[in-house]
């Protein structure tokens, strides 16, 4: 019988050039985002192609800039805000290799969730690349904690063949309480597009209207976010999901914990964390080299289910 080569668990880029159009949620500027191929071990790295001198700001955790209300990457002076639900979709959907042309400083918010990103990336196609594609294997448990009792706040990285990750909220607003308080997603077996991509990004209007008084979510509203007053949900179609408010929650830690430039292995879980902690989680990580390893599969049937194949269209 002849000697079969198993297929390795290969690196992942576009087929094809795909371009989008929106406004920013802060700035509220229109901006062009231009999604390009790239070659293996780029990883994803935004190009600022409005400035004079175009610059590359490559993903990484040290890139973060800024993590108030999104997650901001910078290279020098040059930065781009609200990378988080691209981020996500890139995550969901195992895309490793990626320059993305962008002609603002922020990207666009779409229809507030990572779903917009998903369909483009895959209308461009996913291509199998020949490079392996390098995990960070989670060896050692790595947690970050702020604040006691009811300020109380917590990431978590554990040990785990695959990537699980739960996050439980604490809003005390009856709108979201009435809601799904805590989420676990698992990427072996449940569908980043269909239980997670499509969950929006959310705000109050008192947030929101103090945020445009300095400067901010001028391109935020119905369309592109859940909104609430001190009581319910405004938007006339409610919600896409019953726990749409925490699901939100892990695609945003999806995208900020892909911002350190490779799939990890591992379990999250976390207790009202946000942007600042998912980096402080990150940053924490880097900083003890004894708690992680990289690792690859020359045969993909020994990955963690739910890796070895792209995934699948709507």
């Amino acid at each position: 019988m002849p000697f079969k080569i198993m297929p390795m668990l290969a690196q992942r880029t576009l087929k094809s050039i795909t371009k989008a159009v929106g406004v920013g949620l802060h700035s509220g500027q229109r901006v062009e985002l231009t999604l390009r191929p790239a070659q293996p071990d780029t990883g994803i790295v935004f190009r600022r192609v409005d400035l004079p001198e175009p610059v590359d700001i490559p993903v990484t955790a040290q890139s973060v800039s800024d993590t108030r209300m999104a997650s901001t990457i910078a290279n020098g002076s040059a930065k781009v805000h609200t990378v988080e639900h691209f981020m996500s979709a890139c995550a969901g959907l195992g895309i490793d290799n990626l320059y993305v042309d962008i002609s603002a400083e922020e990207v666009p918010i779409l229809d507030g969730s990572a779903a917009s990103f998903v369909f483009l990336l895959q209308s461009a196609g996913i291509e199998m690349q020949r490079a392996a594609r390098r995990f960070i294997r989670i060896t050692k448990p790595v947690e970050v904690r702020e604040g006691e009792g009811v300020n109380l706040k917590w990431a978590r990285l554990e040990p785990y063949h695959g990537f699980k990750l739960s996050f439980e909220i604490e809003f005390h607003h009856p709108a979201v309480d009435s809601t799904g308080q805590r989420v676990e997603f698992d990427m072996s077996s449940d569908s980043y597009a269909r239980d997670i991509a499509r969950a929006r990004t959310f705000g109050f209007t008192k947030d929101v209207e103090m945020m445009r008084a300095n400067g901010l979510a001028l391109g935020g509203g119905l369309d592109n976010a859940i909104v609430m007053d001190d009581y319910k949900v405004l938007n006339s179609d409610g919600l896409r999901y019953d726990d749409e408010f925490v699901k939100h929650k892990i695609l945003d830690a999806m995208g900020d914990l892909y911002i350190v430039g490779k799939p990890l292995l591992a379990a999250y879980s976390a207790f009202r964390s946000g942007h600042a902690m998912n980096n402080k989680l990150l940053r924490e990580l880097l900083a003890h080299p004894e708690c992680y390893e990289i690792v690859s599969f020359d045969d993909e049937r020994k990955a963690p289910k739910g890796f070895a194949q792209p995934l699948r269209a709507w």
